[in-house]
């Protein structure tokens, strides 16, 4: 079953994204824009907010909760279009995270912090495609790799992070600005987990990262 967190924001881009796309032909944004077709590639620059919900988290021994932090990033994606309504995409970017544990015996206790490259690979039906207001949806996997981890210090003195495999969920827009150029908002969904290894394995931190991506930049098709 899909988590809240993965059912609000695709329900609420589906309530935007609808309207809008019934609006394309009748929107005047510019100039002639080349719409999506076979064969075609698009690149987008995006700013993306990752919000992380660790749900599921636990701590062994002194109990608790995992926190992680959110961080806005830029990220890069590729699209390619097989057909008309179906394009791939890969995207790219990373974030530092701070960790911390909560409400643990020992109270608050600070963890490190983490970089987290998630390359991501997406199966996206376009719903319009020559549209100047092209809705999509997608689904896919992610590779979460964890890197330059640095422990907290005083009681924390290593942290290692597990690499994981995780689904992803996708819904999006591409609004035609003119020309080859096009704007775009994108809701991600991926459910990430990971096992922390701390001091060596004396401790052991299991999260469900479960990080939300809102992301809008631009893009250019060619």
């Amino acid at each position: 079953m899909m988590r809240k967190t993965l059912i609000a924001p695709m329900l609420l881009g589906l309530a935007l994204a609808a309207p809008a796309a019934q609006a394309g032909d009748f929107i005047n944004l510019g100039d002639a824009f080349v719409p999506a077709h076979a064969g075609m590639f698009e690149v987008r620059l995006r700013a993306v907010g990752v919000l992380t919900q660790d749900n599921g988290s636990s701590v062994s021994a002194i109990g608790g909760k995992v926190e992680t932090t959110n961080q806005v990033i830029p990220e890069l994606d590729f699209s390619y279009f097989i057909v008309d309504n179906l394009a791939v995409e890969l995207i790219a970017g990373a974030s530092r995270h701070n960790i911390a544990a909560s409400g643990t015996a020992l109270g608050h206790v600070d963890v490190g912090s983490t970089w987290v490259l998630p390359p991501t690979l997406t199966l996206q039906y376009h719903f319009a495609p020559h549209s100047r207001i092209d809705p999509y949806v997608g689904a896919g996997m992610t590779a979460a790799f964890f890197f330059a981890t640095k422990a907290a210090g005083g009681a924390v003195t290593s942290v290692g992070l597990k690499n994981t495999l995780s689904p992803a969920f996708q819904l999006g827009a591409d609004i035609a600005l003119g020309g080859h150029w096009v704007a775009n908002v994108d809701v991600k969904q991926t459910l990430i987990q990971t096992t922390a290894k701390i001091d060596g394995g004396a401790l052991h931190a299991h999260t469900h990262l479960d990080p939300t991506l809102v992301g809008v930049g631009i893009g250019y098709r060619f």
